[in-house]
């Protein structure tokens, strides 16, 4: 018997009520034919109808790629439970699983990604769930928000506070899947998969693991198939006995708006030269002053926004390999991407797993992590999770909580005010024009990073931005070293309402972060 189906054949054995695990990450890893044949079938047939959908990572993309939107019909979808979600422009539509969410049709759950690869690891072995710290003081901890999104999640709680061992944790009880679906490269007549065109390997083997020992599902999306015994099993990530349908897809996207780079996937390693660097601007003397926290040898993790600007500062700077990247999605060394290809690299020393990643990230084996941040308090806390007014501008927490967790060194990097007029001159950075508001708030609207955690854990935390760079003191956030041009009673107290002060010692920044060409630094 053949395990090759239809997409439709392979919808048509997911039962109602049943609970999907879905591998992906945007665009990269998206097993987008198999959602959409769901999709389609529930629109024919009515079923299945209430699914729980889980999703470590974001399933679709805002620009050709539906993947969770899929689902987002009323009666299909019942509960949603995922790290990140589809995000984007506000230029274009709000995502249909964003309108569920924010208008309360469904319960949604944003839990760190991390966290949900933990629970299909415990659930796999029959264990208690998850017990861990990671999420502490944070909306993920049920004195806030305790993950929950939207009012019907906070009805039906999914984490609680618990003693264990005379300290304080959080449990997340088991969500058993009874069907995952997934994406490879190829498979093979029997199931085996291998993953040789794509950007990472996600967390694919762990999810169809869980769900094969509760007796479960696994469908696999791949480009091709091969005839069986001509894989080398050293290749084979994913074993057959793992996976019982293989829908086929010759047009799968390798990541958002790239159908195959083969430098993505590590079969060739582009020249340091081929690399564009940082245009010119505010955001790329953000990205240097961060970038000036770095030394040769260390390994750092890498978030969105400003801080993957960081690696092209050292290209720029002559010293693209003097730092082991490290992030989320599992490619280790070489160059990260940005834009519609973040979450890869080129040029990666390895690719891991990634659970194993979060592992790595959740015990802090690394040496500090760039962050960006949407907007911080007087108590240091971050914000990267919420934006009620337009809330697909963010993804949610994704792997922001399990990184931070436990970190030893973060820096923070983004904008002091929201769409202020900034000069760069030869004699320093001018205001030209104030922003419409200042990300130096009273109080952040979500805590996805706890100021107070930190300082009970001693991390170091430094917040840098286009006037200053603060650090996390006692009294609040204290701004130690001044951008090159800046009044810091009028660009910096008075422009955040007061609630960042100057340090009586404060330094100024070099005028060579504003050069036009590389500023003369080594890590």
């Amino acid at each position: 018997m053949t395990k090759v189906v239809s997409p439709a054949e392979a919808a048509a054995r997911i039962g109602d009520g049943a609970v999907l695990t879905v591998s992906s990450s945007s665009s990269l890893g998206c097993p987008d034919k198999v959602l959409e044949a769901i999709g389609a079938r529930f629109r024919a047939e009515g079923h299945p109808r209430g699914l729980t959908s889980i999703h470590p990572i974001a399933a679709g993309d805002m620009y050709g790629v539906k993947g969770i939107d899929h689902l987002a019909q009323d009666g299909l979808l019942a509960r949603v439970v995922a790290g990140s979600y589809p995000s984007g422009s506000s230029n274009l539509p709000m995502p249909e699983i964003w309108k569920m969410v924010t208008e309360d049709r469904i319960p949604a759950y944003n839990v760190p990604s991390g966290i949900l690869f933990d629970m299909h690891r415990e659930a796999a072995a029959r264990r208690a769930g998850v017990l861990t710290k990671v999420g502490l003081q944070t909306f993920v901890d049920p004195v806030r928000e305790g993950c929950a999104m939207n009012s019907k999640g906070a009805a039906s709680p999914i984490v609680a506070r618990v003693q264990f061992g005379g300290e304080t944790w959080l449990h997340f009880p088991n969500i058993v899947p009874d069907v995952c679906i997934l994406r490879a490269t190829t498979a093979d007549e029997n199931g085996n998969l291998t993953y040789e065109h794509e950007g990472a390997y996600l967390g694919g083997l762990e999810q169809a693991i869980c769900v094969r020992n509760h007796g479960g599902l696994v469908i696999a999306q791949v480009a091709r198939v091969t005839a069986k015994g001509s894989l080398r099993p050293h290749d084979v990530r994913v074993p057959g006995h793992l996976v019982d349908l293989i829908v086929v897809d010759p047009d799968q996207k390798q990541t958002c708006e790239t159908p195959y780079d083969p430098a993505i996937s590590g079969q060739i390693m582009r020249p340091w030269s081929s690399f564009s660097l940082a245009e010119h601007g505010v955001e790329k003397v953000i990205a240097r002053r961060a970038a000036m926290e770095l030394r040769a040898g260390m390994t750092a993790n890498l978030g969105f926004g400003i801080s993957a600007m960081v690696p092209r500062i050292l290209l720029e700077e002559g010293h693209p390999e003097a730092v082991t990247w490290a992030i989320e999605q599992g490619a280790v060394g070489g160059m990260p991407l940005t834009g519609f290809a973040f979450g890869c690299a080129s040029n990666a020393d390895a690719f891991v797993p990634s659970p194993q990643q979060f592992i790595y990230f959740q015990g802090a084996g690394f040496d500090l992590s760039f962050l960006s941040f949407l907007e911080v308090d007087v108590e240091g806390n971050v914000n990267v999770s919420k934006l009620g007014k337009k809330p697909y501008l963010t993804a949610g927490c994704g792997g922001f909580v399990d990184i931070t967790a436990h970190a030893r060194k973060i820096v923070f990097s983004g904008w002091f005010e929201a769409g202020a007029k900034i000069a760069l001159t030869p004699d320093g950075i001018r205001v030209a024009a104030p922003g419409k508001f200042t990300k130096m708030v009273q109080a952040v609207e979500h805590v996805t990073f706890s100021g107070a955690r930190a300082r009970e854990q001693g991390q170091e935390v430094l917040y840098v931005t286009e006037r200053c760079v603060m650090r996390l003191g006692d009294g609040g956030l204290v701004a130690t070293e001044i951008m090159p041009g800046i009044d810091p009673a009028q660009d910096i107290v008075a422009a955040s309402a007061g609630r960042v002060s100057v340090a009586d010692n404060a330094t100024v920044l070099p005028l060579s972060l504003l050069a036009e060409g590389p500023m003369g630094w080594a890590p």
